[in-house]
Formats: C-alpha cells, structure tokens, sequence
C-alpha cells in the first residue's frame, strides 16, 4: 500500500513539473522577476523594458555541458550585442557559486543566483524531483514578451541560435 502511494504522489509530482512547463508560450509576457547577479547586485527583468534580453536557464554552475554553454555565450557576446541584446545566464546556485564560475571562466555577461528556485518556478524549467533548472532559453523582446522558448538546448550551439534568431526577429 506505501508503495501505490508513493507511486501516485510521485507521478503526480511529475505531471505537475511537466505541466507547470508547458505554461509559458511564446507571445505570453515575461514573468517579471528580481535575482541576485554574480557581484550581489539586484537584477529586476523589468527594468529591461525597451531592450532584447536573452534569458538561458542551465542545470549547475562549473559542470561541463554549462561550461560549454558560458563559454559559447562568452565568445558570441560581441555579435548578441550587436542585435541590442543582452545576455542572463540562470541556474539554481548561490550567488558565490555564480561569482566563481563567472571568474573562473572570464565570462563577460551576467549570471542570476536562484538558489530558492523561484525564477526556475515562474518560467517551468525545475527539473521534476531535483531542485535544478532544465537547459532553456527565452528570448524577451523590448516590450518584455517572450518572443522565443528554446527547450532541450545544445549548450554547444545554443549562443549560435540566439544570435540567429534575434537576427531574425528584429530584422535587417
């Protein structure tokens, strides 16, 4: 009887994880939100209003499929900038995790601490079961709606896309 029980609740877990997900569409507006950044500084989403903003959820700082995505979004910054964007990466570690990962690797754009997994919560990327951050990124555009929901990324190819398609949502 534990077993069923057990069973049941952790199926249903999961079904919410994968529902809560599926929630945000393109088009939807961003979920506003405050994190604290490498440095401890406040970030606030809305006062990015009026600019292209990339947000890349990703699993646990210093792992090597998130190294390999920093890095790529630190060699791409430049041609990301170019299009008027800027780049926030998100991961459910503690600001001092952050702030050494961010060194440790030279990166040049903002990294958010959600160590309460409260952003992850409001954009659906918990991994069910874990508290980590599934590997997605959101595009927001300047009127802070979601223009972009990449799931199952390539932490290789993922700066390479966003520049793509900021390219192509914003035009020549």
């Amino acid at each position: 009887m534990k077993s069923k029980l057990f069973f049941a609740a952790l199926a249903c877990l999961l079904s919410w994880s994968c529902a809560q997900a599926d929630e945000l569409k393109v088009g939807d507006p961003a979920p506003i939100f405050t994190a604290k950044t490498q440095d401890g500084a406040k970030f606030d989403l809305a006062l990015r209003k009026g600019q292209w903003t990339v947000l890349y959820f990703y699993p646990k700082a210093e792992t090597p499929g998130c190294t390999k995505q920093a890095c790529a979004y630190r060699d791409s910054i430049e041609q990301i900038r170019k299009h008027g964007a800027e780049v926030y990466g998100i991961s459910a570690d503690t600001v001092e995790a952050q702030a050494s990962f961010h060194k440790a690797h030279h990166l040049n754009f903002t990294l958010l601490a959600d160590p309460d997994g409260k952003v992850i919560g409001l954009y659906g990327t918990k991994m069910p079961i874990i508290r980590l951050s599934r590997r997605w990124t959101f595009i927001v555009d300047p009127e802070l709606k979601i223009r972009s929901i990449d799931k199952g990324v390539d932490p290789v190819m993922d700066a390479r896309i966003v520049t793509k398609k900021i390219s192509a949502l914003i035009g020549p």
